[in-house]
């Protein structure tokens, strides 16, 4: 079974962004302009809006207008915008627009524009899509973007829809025009996601360093509130670029609430904070897009849990000896992108290989040769083997660590009843000789442990070789 969600992303070393000018900390703004495209009966809706307001735990009201609510969102359009524009017009921000929202606002398009900022789209009307069919999400976007370019004279493209369905990726994806997408919350930094064997480029977005949380019964209550949760967030990601792994900071605002007068002073003070650090890059949405997307080009990579069931257990059925049934029971399972690393597959196999009978298990350890014995001589070892055995040196002895290696076999294997086992990359020949002597004497089921976390190091090993440590994750 494939698992569609990539619950490893980058793993714990993440890749150097390379920002501009060598930039700790890449800082992107994101005002959304939604008045006048939200929910209303005078917008030919079924009911009011009810979401992101002054008014907590608001309800629509079904066939019917909400003048209080209303007008919490012409304040946004009226006085929050000019507040917030006043507030950043010098530096890039990027603007998530409702297309019906900018074409009933030609006064604050004309602003956005004077400022250079990005107008990217926030879908046709700020309507959740989560019940609506795939054919009108993707109608509703195409003519998203036909109005989008009539208003502001240019196709956008970065696109958040938001309120979205289990679609909206994937109609975005097959739209074919967008630099980037940004509905997801996924990541500190880009990323590139597959849909149908093509990439495209995801930035993500934000929902907690995001003013909508002033409307939530959880959330921000004072302006001081807000521009803590900033500073601390932009002083964590600063500290985190100064250690050599530079991540992008996402701020969401809009207009009818962080446009007010209490919720404007956090978003000064926040910049204030950042502009008193050196190398940070204050860049729009598109900004990142592009420079990712040429320091960070799509590599596409065969990545193990996207391989077809005989290419798997051809690629990977001999990590475990000549035990191609471990991979198989890996692939019939669940795959997905947590084991496209090295350690992550190699858990999965550990974990097949431990829940497989006694029997099985006996035989992978009886499928493992003996070191240095009659099948190296005989050069009838498989790859893995050779290549092990060659790291420690166990294929150039002189005779007489042969001779002891083939007393030390016979002895350990007429105690146990299995091969003596140990993961030789971790040791060099005297150790391993070591180790033999040491534990010839144990008892069997400490040594039938023993012997299978061996297997199973072997196996990592093995996979790390195969893999690299990061794995082979596609388009990172």
């Amino acid at each position: 079974m494939r698992y569609s969600r990539d619950m490893r992303g980058y793993g714990e070393t993440t890749p150097d962004p390379r920002w501009p000018g060598g930039a700790r900390i890449a800082v992107q703004i994101v005002v959304n302009y939604e008045e006048g495209g939200e929910n209303s009966i005078e917008h030919g809706d079924a009911a009011s809006e009810a979401f992101l307001s002054e008014i907590i735990g608001a309800q629509p009201w079904p066939g019917q207008r909400h003048w209080n609510m209303e007008s919490i969102y012409d304040y946004g359009a009226r006085a929050g915008f000019w507040r917030l524009h006043r507030l950043l017009k010098d530096i890039p921000v990027t603007v998530y627009g409702v297309a019906t929202a900018l074409e009933r606002a030609p006064e604050q398009v004309a602003a956005m524009q004077a400022a250079g900022w990005e107008i990217a789209t926030h879908g046709l009307k700020w309507i959740d899509y989560r019940n609506i069919p795939a054919e009108v999400e993707a109608a509703h976007i195409a003519e998203a973007i036909r109005l989008h370019t009539a208003v502001t004279g240019e196709r956008p493209y970065g696109f958040y829809q938001g309120r979205t369905s289990m679609n909206t990726v994937a109609l975005g994806c097959e739209e074919g025009g967008f630099a980037y997408l940004a509905d997801s919350i996924a990541d500190d930094l880009p990323y590139w996601h597959l849909h149908k064997g093509k990439p495209q480029l995801m930035v993500p977005y934000t929902m907690d360093a995001n003013d909508m949380r002033f409307s939530s019964g959880q959330g921000f209550g004072t302006g001081t509130d807000f521009f803590d949760y900033l500073r601390d967030s932009f002083d964590v990601l600063y500290a985190e670029g100064q250690a050599g792994a530079p991540k992008m900071m996402s701020v969401g605002l809009h207009c009818r609430l962080a446009g007010r007068p209490g919720r404007a002073a956090a978003v000064q003070r926040f910049l204030d904070h950042a502009r008193g650090h050196e190398g940070v890059w204050f860049a729009s949405r598109l900004d990142i897009a592009r420079h990712w997307a040429r320091e960070h080009p799509y590599q596409p990579r065969q990545a193990p849990s996207q391989m077809d069931r005989a290419a798997f257990v051809e690629r990977f059925g001999s990590i475990y000896e000549h035990s191609p049934w471990v991979a198989e029971r890996v692939w019939d399972g669940e795959m997905g992108a947590v084991h496209d690393s090295a350690g992550g597959l190699a858990a999965r196999m550990a974990q097949v290989f431990r829940q497989a009978s006694d029997a099985e298990r006996l035989g992978v350890l009886n499928a493992h040769p003996d070191l240095a014995g009659k099948l190296a001589a005989a050069k009838r070892l498989t790859a893995d083997s050779t290549a092990e055995q060659a790291s420690a040196g166990l294929d150039s002895l002189t005779d007489e660590e042969r001779a002891t290696f083939t007393r030390l076999n016979e002895a350990y294997v007429s105690r146990h009843g299995f091969p003596f086992i140990i993961a030789v990359r971790d040791h060099d020949k005297p150790g391993i000789m070591a180790a033999m002597q040491r534990r010839i004497d144990n008892d069997t089921a400490t040594e039938r442990a023993e012997a299978e976390r061996q297997v199973m190091r072997i196996g990592e090993l093995r996979l790390q070789a195969a893999l690299g440590q990061g794995g082979a994750a596609p388009g990172r």
